[in-house]
């Protein structure tokens, strides 16, 4: 974790405990938001000898969402210690109850009451874990990114202290998030954005928010995907009706709102370079997909583990996440005559109780052994 020094005027002031005048001190600045003074906290990840102060500053700044944009380890290192409870825990004088944990594909949403000693109030408490950051650079598309965002501002209630924000040094990935959200509402509140400026101002209140050329590079992604699409989520209540507006023909255009969605869907779809399908393209395995203009991308592989005499660990397929799990499906072409051993390896490899194909089967080339033989 490298050290992030706060600056002075905008760093969190812990009340002082038993008269110690350095007893006020945390790694933390308050940062501003869209017309929202100290609408959120920046700090730092929280370490075994801070774990208590984080606690102590979650109650006296009456906080109710706590956004965490790292992993506790990456590449072998700590980069935060888990400061949260499986059932009940005691952080210095405040009591942490864990009361639901929500799963999802790229984020885990927490809820906790939150009680100091002496005092009658329980608090509700919601940590935001975003899970999908990966070790290096930034995430390959903003899309989830987005929906995290929408759902700590859709769930952290109004009247509610400062968000808390962090990442491991409480700089990089911390400023993306803050900068995203600034941005979204002031798209929603002006029609423009200035990711420019909103960062420089960041950066006035903490040092080095949004770290890096690539993590300012993916803010821009993020508002260009958020501007060009806007929030597409629909309550299901609501789906009939606005799915028959949306397919509606305008005589005057010869178009629909849905011919439109799906023009710009193919504007914001990431273009796929040679580079992201290197193993798919690499000669051995060139026979073992049906065709070159459909390649799984190296970080979506499934490699194959089973041993199969000379075989190797490729197979024309990609993990996909459902809605609250990673990796939930395999994605693949139908077998080829050679890759039928490989399909059936998958199957066995990834522990699959399901396949579901949606084409017809070539009775000449059968994937499917008949009773009591094995596939070689």
């Amino acid at each position: 974790m490298g050290i992030i020094t706060e600056d002075d005027h905008s760093r969190v002031r812990l009340l002082v405990l038993d008269g110690d005048p350095h007893s006020d001190y945390i790694n933390a600045n308050y940062i501003d938001g869209y017309h929202r003074p100290r609408h959120y906290i920046a700090t730092q990840g929280p370490m075994q000898e801070t774990v208590k102060d984080f606690w102590r500053m979650i109650w006296q700044e009456n906080s109710a969402s706590i956004v965490m944009v790292t992993n506790l380890v990456e590449v072998g290192r700590v980069k935060c210690v888990r400061y949260w409870p499986d059932d009940m825990e005691v952080y210095g004088d405040i009591k942490v109850t864990l009361i639901e944990t929500e799963p999802l594909a790229e984020y885990i949403i927490r809820t906790f009451t939150v009680q100091k000693k002496g005092y009658h109030e329980i608090r509700e408490l919601r940590l935001f874990h975003f899970t999908s950051w990966p070790d290096h650079g930034v995430p390959c598309y903003a899309t989830g990114l987005l929906g995290f965002v929408r759902q700590v501002k859709f769930l952290n209630p109004p009247e509610a202290g400062p968000i808390v924000v962090h990442c491991s040094a409480g700089a990089g990935r911390t400023g993306c998030f803050i900068a995203i959200d600034t941005m979204l509402d002031m798209a929603e509140n002006e029609g423009v954005v200035d990711i420019f400026n909103c960062v420089r101002e960041l950066r006035a209140q903490r040092v080095n928010l949004v770290q890096t050329e690539e993590q300012y590079v993916f803010v821009h992604d993020a508002i260009l995907e958020a501007c060009l699409c806007g929030n597409t989520a629909i309550p299901v209540c609501e789906f009939r009706s606005l799915y028959y507006n949306i397919s509606r023909l305008d005589p005057q255009t010869n178009s629909s709102q849905i011919k439109d969605e799906f023009q710009t869907l193919n504007i914001v779809t990431p273009r796929v370079r040679p580079e992201d399908c290197s193993i798919g393209l690499l000669p051995r395995n060139h026979d073992k997909n049906r065709s070159m203009d459909v390649l799984p991308l190296d970080r979506c592989l499934p490699f194959l583990i089973s041993v199969d005499g000379e075989s190797s660990n490729y197979i024309n397929a990609a993990l996909m996440d459902s809605h609250k799990q990673p990796a939930a499906f395999v994605v693949t072409q139908h077998p080829l005559p050679n890759t039928v051993a490989d399909f059936w390896r998958l199957v066995f490899d990834y522990n699959c109780s399901s396949v579901v194909m949606l084409n017809e089967l070539d009775a000449a080339q059968p994937s499917c052994p008949l009773v009591g033989t094995v596939c070689q």
